[in-house]
């Protein structure tokens, strides 16, 4: 006889075999036991869940004259020839091949046939949603109104493109994902009844790659074992997957943690230039990222992935150098990645992109990165490492986007004029504030001063501000906004606040600075004391000695923003306006 695969071989014949679904087979046995038979059934849900054999179970156990707790008893002489090929009783037709009208019309035609050995004629269409809508129409009034012996079974992958004249005329039942656990069940009793000998941590792996689906993974565990003759273990599974080195993935997802990336863009080309695919490379960059998350936020991760003690340790290793948000971030840009690979045309560019951009978290202003980078900095300071700054000559000007170059044997610090003294101790006490975050989440000062020097490049030299009130010309008040940004942004420990403030609209009434926002959780966090001490401290260095920040709605006119500001001014005074 010629050979079967996994899923036909083993597929159920009876309810009791059918692996989960117990939410459909309850519904069905009882239906059967009491005689309460349907006349349409849909069966939905994802790919190798059950659909098809449920359905050719259901049409034996209604025919079956003996049925044994619902389902078919497989002796009489019904079940026997419902078993043959040749039956003419169950009929199974693909919608996807014979999508037309007149397909429909000659089943319409020949659903009056009476059935030749049971009692009722099934029809089961797979892949429905394929019918042509004049299809759809032919076939709706006979399944709405079949005759007596015939019942119809509609499997769809995709319940969504059905019409809903269809939908309304059927017993809809929704199909699930199989969890791993009963996946892992299924494969060991497939390789027990075959003597094929398995490592746990193989099986597993076969049932994460199935991916809920009993059909892809028998078809996954049908390759594995003829992968070779001796005990399957993780390593074949891994190989015949076509997956990257594990210890290779996890040494580029750790480069990228650390912010390394000419090593994290070397190992992407090493990795590729084994032939494995972009595609295929990215899917398991996102696997293991999933890993790490699991490993750095569950106690029980080694039971949950059930991986091999040497590559749980690498994981282990890997979830060690990155927190929440830089494993959070990471993620997001390598999801994003796999969706944009399938429009691109060139994926290797695409994928390297995404390595670049997550071993450089100082060039991402993403929330994520942000938050990463100072927990990053407030750790080395807490652990007395000393944090310096990076050489004049690699910082990005905050003027025209040119490099700002030192020379190396100027005067120290100390010798600066005096004026330049005054404004870096401004910028040094704002930076060194450390009390509240702009959301209200207080954290404790370090342990000990570190030698953390967070100085600001000389990009103030280019105008310097008076340092008294009513001395800005309205040129210096047009600056003011974006040189409090710059402070902000170039003082690290208030990036956040610099976040918020970034999207603020600014003009003054005088001397003093007014800061608009449309955002109300904005207006709040702004007024906090502590978040208006900054800001004042900020704008003193800058020669601004008044501020006020101030709620706009969004969609308000001038007219409407000058009567505001009216009442505002004058609170407690009855104004008409007319």
């Amino acid at each position: 006889m010629a050979y079967l695969a996994f899923y036909r071989t083993f597929r159920p014949s009876t309810f009791d075999e059918v692996v989960r679904q117990e939410h459909i087979v309850k519904i069905l046995k009882n239906q059967i036991q009491s005689g309460k038979v349907g006349h349409a059934y849909l069966f939905c849900g994802p790919r190798g869940t059950g659909k098809t054999t449920l359905a050719k179970i259901f049409a034996r156990a209604i025919n079956c004259l003996h049925p044994v707790g619902g389902s078919p008893c497989g002796k009489c002489e019904v079940c026997k020839a419902l078993a043959s090929p040749a039956n003419m009783d169950v009929v199974e037709i693909d919608a996807a091949s014979n999508n037309g009208v007149d397909e429909m019309r000659d089943l319409r035609e020949k659903v009056q046939y009476p059935p030749v050995a049971g009692s009722k004629k099934v029809y089961i269409i797979d892949e429905v949603h394929m019918l042509s809508p004049s299809a759809f129409n032919a076939v709706l009034k006979t399944l709405e109104e079949p005759p007596a012996h015939a019942v119809f079974i509609l499997a769809t992958t995709e319940p969504q493109k059905i019409p809903a004249t269809i939908l309304s005329r059927c017993m809809r039942f929704d199909f699930k994902l199989i969890p791993r656990e009963d996946l892992e069940s299924l494969i060991k009793r497939v390789f027990d009844k075959t003597g094929k000998e398995y490592e746990e941590e193989a099986v597993s792996a076969i049932a994460r790659a199935g991916a809920g689906s009993a059909r892809d993974s028998l078809s996954i565990a049908d390759m594995c074992a003829s992968y070779t003759l001796g005990k399957l273990t993780y390593a074949d599974v891994t190989a015949v997957l076509g997956a990257a080195d594990f210890a290779s993935v996890a040494s580029l997802v750790k480069s990228m943690f650390s912010g390394d990336a000419s090593s994290a863009l070397a190992q992407t080309e090493s990795i590729l230039s084994t032939g494995k695919g972009v595609g295929t490379l990215c899917k398991d960059i996102l696997t293991f990222l999933n890993n790490v998350a699991v490993a750095k936020l569950c106690k029980n991760a080694r039971e949950i992935l059930s991986l091999p003690q040497d590559r749980f340790s690498y994981l282990a290793d890997v979830a060690a150098a990155g927190d929440g948000h830089k494993i959070l971030r990471v993620t997001e840009i390598f999801a994003s990645c796999e969706n944009d690979m399938r429009y691109a045309v060139n994926g290797a560019v695409t994928l390297e992109t995404a390595v670049l951009k997550s071993s450089l978290p100082d060039s991402d202003y993403n929330i994520d990165s942000l938050i990463s980078r100072i927990e990053t900095l407030e750790r080395r300071i807490s652990e007395g490492i000393g944090v310096q700054p990076a050489p004049a000559a690699e910082r990005p000007a905050q003027n025209g986007g040119e490099k700002t170059v030192q020379n190396t044997k100027s005067a120290p610090a100390a010798a600066q004029p005096s004026k330049e003294e005054g404004r870096a101790a401004g910028i040094s006490k704002l930076s060194s504030t450390h009390e509240e975050s702009p959301f209200g989440e207080k954290s404790d000062p370090p342990a000990a001063a570190p030698s953390a020097d967070i100085s600001q490049p000389a990009l103030w030299d280019e105008a310097p501000p008076p340092q008294h009130a009513g001395s800005l010309t309205e040129e210096e008040k047009g600056k003011v906004f974006g040189r409090l940004l710059k402070l902000f942004r170039t003082t690290r420990r208030n990036a956040v606040l610099f976040t918020l403030c970034m999207d603020l609209e600014s003009s003054f009434e005088g001397d003093t600075l007014i800061l608009y926002t449309d955002t109300e959780a904005v207006f709040k966090a702004l007024n906090r004391p502590e978040n208006s001490r900054f800001i004042s401290e900020a704008l003193s260095s800058l020669g601004v000695f008044s501020h006020e920040v101030k709620f706009k709605p969004k969609g308000e006119s001038k007219w409407e923003s000058a009567e505001r500001r009216l009442k505002e001014n004058f609170k407690g005074i009855d104004i008409d306006i007319k």
